[in-house]
């Protein structure tokens, strides 16, 4: 008779030989739940790949009109964990008035940061009413985090130095369909 082990390997079966006991290696007493847990992991293996190729473009969401005084911003919307994982990855350029409003369930402090990310960008951290509660400057492909000083819902991301520029600091608002008045 072959050792566990060995019968593992002839049914094709993968294992990691580590110290432990032999009773770690014993047959299931339930065969049949063999194939859909492999199932289960080869969906889960599918999925994995999907947002892996999903992050190696940029991804393109609806975008609503947002207003920080006499200047308006086209900012598309990531309101899924999914959308917000991936924001700004992988573009190689953004308009000069288009950026990212993130948009999250419950206010906390939001954290950044650029690994995939080939663009320098600015942030605001907006409050629920459009006030900007702080910015930062964020460089590309870095692991960085830029975090919100308080709790917000909204994070909006824009070329960098564009709310230098435009005078825009804590304590501005933005205006537009996604603030409370």
């Amino acid at each position: 008779m072959a050792p566990r082990g060995l019968r593992a390997r002839r049914r094709g079966l993968r294992y990691i030989a580590l110290p432990v006991s032999s009773t770690v290696m014993q047959e299931s007493p339930f065969p049949r739940t063999r194939a859909p847990l492999r199932a289960f992991v080869g969906a889960l293996a599918l999925a994995a790949c999907g947002l892996t190729a999903a992050q190696d473009r940029p991804q393109q969401l609806p975008a609503l009109r947002l207003h920080a005084g006499i200047h308006n911003i086209d900012a598309e919307v990531a309101r899924t964990p999914e959308q917000r994982a991936i924001g700004l990855m992988n573009r190689p350029a953004l308009e000069p008035n288009a950026g990212m409003l993130f948009v999250f369930e419950q206010p906390g402090t939001q954290c950044f940061w650029m690994k995939n990310t080939l663009l320098p960008l600015s942030i605001a951290f907006v409050s629920d009413d459009g006030t900007i509660v702080g910015t930062a400057d964020m460089q590309p492909r870095s692991l960085e985090s830029h975090c919100s000083a308080q709790p917000v819902r909204y994070a909006l991301e824009m070329n960098q130095g564009w709310f230098a520029k435009r005078g825009l600091k804590a304590g501005s608002r933005l205006s537009g369909p996604a603030f409370k008045p």
